[in-house]
């Protein structure tokens, strides 16, 4: 026996449809939290939030809007603030403790790819986040937009100069190559 209004009952039976639709962004949802995180197990932290916080407001989905540009402004949004987090948390401690703190092993750059994903990460957050949001994950200006809070130009802008300074840095590894 249904109860409740038809409107109800419409949400009802999209949301099967959407979370199916959840499931098969995950990939990309993974490469985003990677590009974010730099790390496998935080990535996979990330998502797992960002999944968990999507499907608890999956009533909250705007039909015949990009659910992945939802998806990763969700993602976006949750791995900040693990970031800010993490700050207060580290500033608690070094206030606890007369420890150094320790830093990750480095890696030997060997690869064209490689070489590729440093120099993107010598770029300055907001460009690196614009050429990842389009050029990787393949979102448009206006989803990229979206998922920033920024007007769609200020997005063409970053991407431009984002583009702009990668060429520049890869010009001066080869001259100094």
């Amino acid at each position: 026996m249904e109860s409740g209004c038809g409107l109800d009952n419409n949400v009802n039976i999209a949301e099967p449809d959407l979370r199916r639709q959840v499931g098969d962004l995950l990939p990309e949802l993974r490469a985003f939290a990677r590009f974010l995180a730099r790390d496998r197990s935080a990535a996979d932290d990330l998502v797992q939030d960002a999944l968990v916080r999507a499907l608890g407001a999956l009533h909250q989905f705007q039909p015949g809007t990009s659910l992945k540009a939802w998806l990763f402004t969700i993602q976006r949004n949750a791995f900040y603030e693990q970031q800010r987090r993490r700050k207060r948390e580290a500033v608690a401690l070094a206030a606890s403790f007369d420890g150094t703190e320790t830093a990750a092993p480095g890696q030997d750059v060997r690869s064209a790819i490689t070489d590729l994903q440093q120099l993107i990460w010598t770029l300055p957050p907001l460009l690196r986040e614009a050429l990842i949001l389009i050029g990787a994950q393949e979102l448009t200006y206006e989803e990229a937009a979206v998922v920033c809070d920024v007007p769609v130009g200020t997005m063409k802008a970053r991407l431009s100069r984002a583009r702009v300074a990668l060429a520049a840095a890869v010009a001066k590894t080869e001259q100094a190559g």
